[in-house]
């Protein structure tokens, strides 16, 4: 039975069940393990890493406190657990018809399409396990309204975000970065990838401050403004990425599992299981062994499991750790689809940072229930955003206008954290916490670094794949 129809036949939510039958290995049955992993959380660096390794050939324990896949970043399942978690008195009233139907992620990230996660997914087969939907429409937000993100030349002209001139020269730009090729000099047009910055490829072509603004904000996916006086060639590729991820499927470059992100760290335990990795839950971590100011182990319940390798998010390491800032995350529950997004059952909307005079973006990730993780006619919409100021709801408040009416909303405002300890000495890999934006792309970013610090070379999808093939051989690949 597929995770999918087990969730469909049990009104319990579909989750991996500790394994009672099997002790933490102790340094006598398990003295050359190669990697010992900590994990906390859902979908994130420490789950998919644990895949990875064990594609590579490393033996992997991979360990949770929890008694199921949570922890910040939880699918929660009934809706009656949501309204638990944030002190919401009372039951949810009738109108939200069943719990079961519910199954909240209270941090989701879309992936994009052609993206970094997408590309791990397929060459791990992790696909196998999970369906996907392709989220119906991307938008940016100008003067208080919010529009379609143009991507295309054809969208570009179309789109009633520029003028007429502007939509011409924004046209040029997208036929440039469409035809760039950084191994082709030809197709620079008197730009140096690697010194010309983006402020100045904007001027080239003559852009203004707001399509300035969607083209970093919205197609690049940049948070802040810093990129503009760096060099293009990152830029550039980030839009391609876009563009590319956006021609896969036509109506966004997003997707979206069925049954929310629950669905992926299984697929990944699955993965590591094949490999040989051991997945175990509800285990407290008693210690982490230092010995000359390197890992050698991890204690629980008494044993001592050696290692060589940890990986862990930053909760089991405070004294390795800093705070880098606050997120605010706003779960609206909503009865109707946002207003301008042509009744899209599904959309991202990203608000530009010079749009509400702001440092960061504001974030918007709306799903529903065809994506099973709401009631029928039901929607669920998460606005995020980095916080600068002493009065965080204040700041998401141009996002929760665009979301009116809401029916029931659920504030959290969390600590990020990036790690101080990079692990060359220690060889304790922290992961860092999740940031406020809506889809993958960072947290994939923040796995290559920690590979390539672990592994000491760059993380390669085709060499994962011909590892696999080894394994398996080509034909079952197929």
């Amino acid at each position: 039975m597929s995770m999918r129809e087990q969730r469909q036949s049990n009104s319990q939510p579909c989750i991996m069940q500790p394994r009672k039958d099997i002790q933490v290995p102790s340094e006598r049955c398990c003295p050359s393990a190669q990697i010992y992993m900590l994990k906390m959380g859902k979908i994130d660096p420490e789950c998919i890493l644990s895949g990875i390794m064990s594609v590579n050939g490393k033996k992997v324990l991979h360990m949770d406190r929890n008694s199921y896949y949570g922890g910040e970043s939880a699918s929660i399942t009934p809706l009656e657990d949501l309204y638990k978690r944030f002190n919401i008195p009372g039951s949810p009233p009738e109108s939200m018809g069943r719990g079961r139907d519910w199954n909240v992620d209270l941090i989701p990230k879309f992936l994009m399409a052609n993206g970094q996660l997408v590309k791990m997914l397929l060459y791990t087969e992790v696909t196998r396990y999970l369906d996907f939907k392709v989220t119906e429409g991307s938008f940016v937000y100008k003067g208080g309204k919010i529009y379609k993100v143009p991507s295309t030349e054809a969208e570009a002209l179309a789109s009633s975000l520029m003028g007429l001139f502007e939509k011409r020269r924004f046209r040029k730009f997208l036929v440039y970065v469409a035809n760039f090729d950084e191994n082709d000099p030809r197709t620079f047009e008197g730009v140096d990838p690697k010194k010309t910055t983006m402020r100045d490829v904007y001027k080239k072509f003559d852009l203004g401050q707001d399509v300035i603004d969607f083209t970093g904000h919205a197609l690049a996916l940049y948070r802040t403004d810093d990129y503009l006086d760096q060099p293009c060639q990152e830029t550039i590729n980030r839009i391609k990425l876009y563009s590319e991820s956006l021609a896969r499927y036509g109506k966004s470059p997003y997707l979206y599992p069925l049954y929310g992100l629950g669905e992926l760290p299984q697929g990944f335990a699955r993965l590591s299981a094949i490999y040989g990795g051991t997945y175990m839950l509800n285990k407290p971590i008693e210690e982490i062994v230092i010995e000359n100011g390197k890992v050698v182990g991890v204690k629980s319940e008494g044993e001592i499991a050696r290692c060589k390798q940890l990986i862990c998010d930053p909760s089991y390491v405070p004294d390795r750790v800093t705070k880098v800032g606050l997120v605010i995350r706003v779960i609206c529950i909503l009865n109707h689809p946002i207003k301008n997004t042509n009744d899209a059952n599904s959309c991202q909307i990203i608000i530009p940072q010079n749009q509400v005079n702001r440092k960061s973006d504001i974030y918007v990730c709306m799903i529903s229930s065809a994506h099973n993780v709401a009631a029928q006619g039901k929607y669920v919409a998460i606005a995020s955003t980095t916080v600068e100021t002493s009065d965080p709801e204040r700041e998401i408040k141009p996002a929760l206008d665009l979301l009116e009416p809401i029916e029931q909303k659920f504030v959290s405002i969390s600590d990020m954290f990036a790690p101080t300890d990079l692990g060359t000495e220690s060889q304790i890999f922290i992961s860092r916490t999740y940031d406020a934006t809506t889809h993958f792309e960072t947290t994939c970013d923040d796995i290559k670094d920690i590979y390539k610090r672990m592994m000491g070379s760059e993380f390669d999808f085709e060499e994962m794949k011909r590892k696999k093939n080894d394994i398996y051989g080509e034909e079952e690949q197929q």
